[in-house]
């Protein structure tokens, strides 16, 4: 069964590069990775799409691919071993995600024997719904997007960034927990916090 890394930052840490090499139980050398760059400003000139590259080919990874899902065919994803969806705006993820079918494909791969690596709008997109993201920064939503239904391979909703309060201003001066607290309260639902340091590990076989 396919294995999830959700995280804020990528490998941001040891630590997390580490669990991320746990779940790999075969050549490194062999194995196909594609960075989904779609959400990412400058998609694979992105800097932190530009550093997963690295990060992967300095663990040993040979065969790594960008792959954009707003023009290239999702189909692309399919035999690769891992995945790995870099972060930005989360709408714009998900609108390309369900109009080019990624959305099916990825949830079939989850089910494979394939790491998927989520990285902060990445993560939003592998859970139930990005509401969360409509609520704290609704002038994200540069494409319109209406429906906020996410690919729902994990029910965790989470908050990456939880502790970046200098990136989620708020008029009102509230802390992110407060805010989110007030989210859970609307929404009746319990969100994950996720600092930039931490991650979330998740065997898919655990989840069914």
């Amino acid at each position: 069964m396919g294995s999830l890394l959700l995280t804020c930052c990528g490998f941001y840490t040891e630590d997390i590069k580490n669990q991320f090499l746990n779940f790999i139980d075969r050549d490194i050398s062999q194995l196909k990775v594609s960075i989904i760059t779609t959400a990412s400003p400058m998609k694979e000139n992105n800097r932190y799409a530009q550093k997963a590259m690295q990060d992967f080919k300095d663990m040993g990874f040979q065969h790594i691919k960008f792959v954009d899902i707003e023009f290239d065919d999702p189909q692309v994803l399919v035999h690769r071993d891992v995945i790995y969806i870099n972060g930005g705006n989360p709408f714009t993820l998900l609108y390309y995600a369900k109009k080019s079918g990624a959305d099916e494909m990825i949830k079939s791969l989850a089910a494979q024997n394939v790491i998927i690596v989520g990285v902060s709008a990445g993560t939003l997109l592998l859970g139930p719904n990005i509401n969360i993201v409509d609520f704290f920064t609704p002038q994200m939503n540069t494409i319109g997007l209406t429906d906020f239904k996410a690919l729902g391979v994990t029910d965790k909703l989470i908050f990456p960034h939880y502790d970046r309060e200098d990136v989620f201003k708020d008029c009102t001066n509230k802390t992110i927990e407060e805010r989110i607290v007030e989210f859970e309260s609307n929404e009746n639902c319990m969100v994950t916090r996720l600092k930039d340091e931490e991650y979330i590990s998740i065997s898919m076989n655990q989840a069914h």
